[in-house]
């Protein structure tokens, strides 16, 4: 593909070039298929790897690599930014990869065709590595105005404004790809501290005040939640009315169920003492039921039905 190609290759026969391979897929027709790159970051930090025998045996790493190797523009080259560390205090990781006289970044140099390499020092510290991402221009001061969203302001003297930008904006563009923080170059005669301190309070409130409103939000919709939770639980059918019988009913048929025959009072069993009166109709029809004519009567006469409450009751 032409992105993964350099602007300054020349592809003839027989010609060699170093790439990365970056996926192999299945072709329908041809076999496997090959898709390499000259344009992926990783090529750089292999070239490197190849020429500094510090990073082949791991005394000096690689941090970080940002590079743009197809600029938007055709008016700038192509460009790369490494940030090197070492697990030695002795080593000096920038100079292990520039090699003396160059001569280490050179080879790099021209397997990428002329490529514009800056090798920095990678620092846990982020004002000191932000500085450095911006080589080569000089910087005065390095403010982390918010660190949560890593934005930070850049002082720099007038006369390293265009530097420290680059071409196009290319050298601030790789440096804030390279560190991962929001630059703002500013110059450091104009810069008002006053005001840019307050502007960020300001969006440090507003940030704040968003965050507890949602905080609120979120918590009152737990609380709903589990208000409604508690309301399903109430309003829950019980097993026994889901069976068609009334919760009443069974608990006077338990009590009854569980109830001892020696220890029954006999007044509660005998029908004179329930009250218990029987319609002329089942008497004069046998075939009735004498449980629905009761039922019936009992809803004819309301003492009746009192009665059956007190009766089970006492039961």
């Amino acid at each position: 593909m032409k992105r993964d190609q350099l602007p300054n290759d020349n592809y003839r026969p027989n010609a060699k070039f170093r790439i990365v391979l970056k996926r192999v897929s299945e072709g329908s027709h041809r076999g496997p298929q090959l898709l390499a790159s000259r344009a992926d970051a990783a090529l750089v930090v292999e070239l490197f790897s190849n020429e500094v025998p510090e990073i082949e045996d791991e005394i000096v790493v690689v941090r970080a690599v940002a590079r743009e190797a197809n600029p938007p523009s055709r008016s700038v080259g192509p460009r790369t930014k490494i940030a090197v560390d070492t697990v030695e205090r002795d080593v000096d990781p920038v100079g292990a990869c520039i090699g003396a006289r160059g001569s280490r970044i050179q080879v790099v140099v021209n397997e990428l065709k002329g490529e514009k390499i800056d090798v920095i020092r990678y620092s846990l510290d982020p004002a000191t590595y932000i500085s450095n991402a911006l080589s080569p221009a000089r910087v005065d001061e390095v403010r982390l105005m918010d660190p949560d969203e890593r934005q930070a302001h850049i002082l720099v003297p007038e006369d390293q404004l265009s530097l420290a930008i680059g071409k196009e904006g290319q050298n601030v563009r790789l440096a804030a790809r390279l560190t991962g923080w929001k630059l703002d170059i500013k110059d450091s005669a104009k810069y008002d501290y006053g005001e840019e301190d307050q502007r960020f309070a300001e969006i440090l409130a507003n940030r704040q005040a968003a965050l507890e409103a949602a905080e609120a939000q979120a918590a009152l919709e737990a609380e709903e939640y589990e208000d409604y939770e508690e309301y399903e639980e109430a309003v829950e059918i019980p097993e026994s009315e889901e069976q068609g019988v009334s919760t009443s009913e069974s608990v006077a048929v338990l009590a009854d169920h569980d109830a001892d025959p020696d220890t029954m009072d006999p007044e509660a069993m005998d029908p004179e003492a329930m009250d218990l009166e029987v319609s002329e109709e089942s008497v004069a029809n046998p075939e009735v039921d004498p449980a629905q004519g009761a039922s019936e009567d009992d809803t004819a006469n309301p003492a009746a039905a009192r009665s059956d409450t007190e009766v089970e009751e006492t039961a």
